[in-house]
C-alpha cells in the first residue's frame, strides 16, 4: 500500500511537531488509510493545533457545492476554522498570528482547474511573507503522474481555476506542483515536502491500496477524475456536465440533443480509449435542474490511451456543429473573459472550435508547448 505524506508524517515526524503551533489546510479527503481526519489524528497524538483552514467545500467537507465557506469554530477541537474560499483566498496576518507551522494536506485530481492547487499556492505565498514554515503532505495524482495534456495557461487568463502556466492535465503530484510553483512561478516560502512511500508515476489511484474519499462533491469516483480534465470544459457552455446526477462529468447532455446523432458525430473523430452510450437524465442541481436531458455517457475502455482533454474538446466541437442555434458558450464574466477560456487557459481553443477546426488539429497545436512544460516537470519530480 502507498503511504501518503500524512502517514509518513505520523510515523516519522511527530516529535518535530511537539512544540509547534500548527495550522492545517485540509478537507474531508485529508485522512489516514484508516479514514481518520488529519486534525483528529494529530490531536490524538498530542499535537497543538492552533487553527484549521478550509478550502472550497470546507475543512471537513461540510459545505455544499457552490456555497461560500464561512469562518467558524471546529466543534470537535474547539479551534477556529478560517475560510480560504470566501472573502479571503489566502491566510491573513491575523489568521497566522498564532501559527509557526502550516501543514497542507489536500487531494488533487490531476487537472489544472481544481481550486485546491491555488488554495495551497496562496497559503504558501502568505506563509512565506509572514515567516511561517510550510509542510506539504504529498498524495497520489489519481490519474497517474504521466502524460501531461492540453493547452498551457496563458498569463492573461489566470484566475482561481488556473493561476500558473501548467498543462490542463498536469501530470504532477501536489508536492511536485508546490516545487514547480517555487522554482518557476515566484511562490516563495520555507517549505518541506513530506514524500509518499511506494508510489510510482504510472500508478492509478485504484492501484495504491488507499481508500477513495471524494475530494469534492462532484468527484465521487476515480472514473470521474479520469474524464474530468476534459469534460469539465462543458462548465463553460450551456450543456449539462452531469452535475446533479450520479455520474458527473461522465454523463452530459441537454434537452435539445439527439443522442444517436451526437454519438455518430463523435465516432467519426476516432477518439482513443473511449466509447459513448446513449443516456438520459434529469439533473437535481445546476443546469436544467428538474428537466429531462438527452445525451451520452463516456465509457473509458483503455485509460492508458484515453486522452481526456482531446475528448472534451471533441464533445464541445461536435455539439456546437450539430446544434448551432441551441449551443452557446457561457457569456463573459465581469472580467470580460469567457469561463470556457479561463478553463482552457487560452481563447485559442474556443476560437478554433468556432472556426470548425478539427479537435485533433487543435490538440496538435499545443504539443510543442506541452513538451516544454514536460521538461519543467522533470526538474521537480520527486518520484
Amino acid at each position: 500500500m502507498v503511504a501518503t505524506g500524512l502517514e509518513v508524517m505520523l510515523q516519522e515526524k511527530l516529535d518535530e511537531l511537539r512544540n509547534r503551533k500548527v495550522g492545517i489546510v485540509a478537507n474531508q479527503a485529508s485522512v489516514t488509510s484508516d479514514l481518520t481526519h488529519i486534525s483528529d489524528a494529530l490531536s490524538a497524538a498530542g499535537v497543538s493545533i492552533a487553527a484549521l483552514f478550509g478550502p472550497e467545500h470546507g475543512a471537513r467537507g461540510e459545505i455544499a457545492d457552490g456555497e461560500p465557506v464561512e469562518d467558524c469554530v471546529d466543534t470537535r477541537l474547539g479551534v477556529p476554522v478560517y475560510s480560504l474560499y470566501g472573502k479571503n483566498r489566502a491566510p491573513s496576518t491575523e489568521m497566522l498570528a498564532d501559527i509557526d507551522l502550516m501543514i497542507i494536506d489536500l487531494q488533487d485530481v490531476g487537472a489544472r482547474f481544481y481550486t485546491f492547487l491555488y488554495t495551497a499556492a496562496l497559503a504558501m505565498q502568505s506563509c512565506g511573507k509572514h515567516g511561517v514554515e510550510v509542510w506539504i503532505l504529498d498524495r497520489p495524482n489519481p490519474i497517474t503522474g504521466t502524460n501531461p495534456e492540453g493547452p498551457i495557461l496563458e498569463p492573461e487568463f489566470a484566475s482561481f481555476v488556473g493561476m500558473y502556466p501548467i498543462a490542463q492535465k498536469h501530470g504532477l503530484t501536489i508536492g511536485e506542483l508546490a516545487r514547480l510553483f517555487r522554482k518557476h512561478f515566484g511562490v516563495q516560502c520555507e517549505i518541506e515536502i513530506i514524500r509518499m512511500k511506494h508510489w510510482s508515476r504510472k500508478m492509478w489511484f485504484d492501484e495504491t491500496g488507499l481508500p477513495w474519499v471524494l475530494p469534492s462533491p462532484n468527484m465521487p469516483t476515480l472514473e470521474t477524475a479520469i474524464v474530468y480534465p476534459g469534460m469539465c470544459l462543458l462548465e463553460g457552455t450551456n450543456v449539462s456536465e452531469g452535475r446533479g446526477t450520479t455520474k458527473p462529468f461522465e454523463m452530459f447532455g441537454a434537452p435539445w440533443i439527439d443522442p444517436v446523432e451526437l454519438k455518430e458525430a463523435l465516432k467519426r473523430f476516432d477518439l482513443p480509449g473511449v466509447g459513448f452510450r446513449e443516456a438520459y437524465f434529469i439533473p437535481t442541481t445546476s443546469k436544467f435542474q428538474g428537466v429531462r436531458c438527452a445525451g451520452l455517457q463516456l465509457h473509458v475502455y483503455d485509460r492508458s490511451s484515453f486522452r481526456p482533454v482531446l475528448t472534451g474538446i471533441a464533445v464541445v466541437a461536435a455539439i456546437r456543429k450539430l446544434y448551432p442555434d441551441e449551443f452557446t458558450f457561457r457569456a463573459p464574466s465581469a472580467t470580460g473573459k469567457s469561463h470556457f477560456d479561463l478553463l482552457c487557459g487560452t481563447s485559442s481553443v474556443r476560437e478554433a472550435i468556432e472556426q470548425g477546426v478539427s479537435p485533433w488539429e487543435i490538440a496538435n497545436h499545443w504539443e510543442a508547448k506541452v513538451s516544454e512544460y514536460a521538461q519543467l516537470c522533470r526538474e521537480v519530480r520527486l518520484y
